[in-house]
């Protein structure tokens, strides 16, 4: 928790996966799959019954964040160096983002982000559950957030600075509501900092790992409005028994 991140060079999920035991994740994933949640049914094709049906719960969370979950966990999965005419499902079975269950699910959440549906919290959860029981959900998270901050105005070179990081702040505002179907916390007055307490994220991961979306679309929209920008963090976290999360300069 708490790690800082430099942007506008981006680290990667391929340099981070490098440096993980492929070993370990595949049966870490193994066995983190046979012990899904069972209120959550990425074990069973749903392009028939599509999300509602199987989730309970008021539906406000954008479906393209669990879409964006589900592929950023399926491309840190997949494998730098792939043999012709291998077949991953065979070779490397234990890897959950490689899953057809993943697969399939991958394209409900198409369908579902592309008529603007939406999910419940409770599915939300079961989907942050499957990533925080992985070694590198951190980092999952942060690319999660560095995608959902959607596309970006090219960074104004003659923009004041301080209407740079007013504009940042009304784009988070905006893209966290779109995202999340509610308020996300609130900016403090002054500089680029962001506050919330009993978030969703913590309600899903006492653990504080998926705070770290936050994290990566703060992150990407500052580094999307602003001359050099400075080093987000998070800085604070009710997982670490703070009063309130808190993200922003170090």
């Amino acid at each position: 928790m708490g790690a800082a991140v430099s942007l506008p060079s981006w680290y990667s999920l391929r340099t981070v996966s490098r440096f993980r035991c492929r070993v370990t994740n595949g049966l870490r994933d193994s066995r983190n799959f046979k012990s899904l949640p069972t209120s959550t049914t990425i074990d069973q094709p749903t392009e028939q019954t599509g999300i509602e049906s199987t989730t309970s719960g008021r539906q406000r969370v954008s479906a393209l964040v669990a879409l964006t979950i589900l592929e950023v966990l399926q491309a840190s999965d997949r494998p730098f160096e792939v043999f012709e005419e291998e077949d991953t499902s065979i070779t490397m079975p234990r890897r959950l983002g490689l899953s057809d269950a993943v697969e399939r699910r991958i394209r409900t959440y198409q369908k579902e982000t592309r008529k603007g549906n939406k999910i419940s919290d409770e599915e939300f959860a079961d989907l942050v559950r499957l990533v925080v029981k992985r070694p590198d959900a951190r980092a999952i998270f942060l690319e999660c957030g560095a995608r959902l901050a959607g596309k970006l105005p090219r960074r104004p070179g003659l923009m004041p600075r301080r209407l740079g990081l007013a504009l940042a702040k009304r784009r988070v505002r905006k893209r966290l509501r779109a995202l999340f179907g509610r308020r996300i916390g609130g900016f403090a007055d002054g500089g680029f900092i962001l506050e919330g307490r009993s978030l969703l994220f913590i309600q899903s991961d006492s653990g504080g790992d998926a705070c770290s979306l936050v994290l990566g679309l703060c992150s990407a929209t500052l580094s999307g409005s602003i001359q050099d920008p400075p080093t987000i963090s998070h800085i604070a976290c009710e997982a670490r028994e703070d009063e309130y999360c808190r993200w922003g300069p170090q």
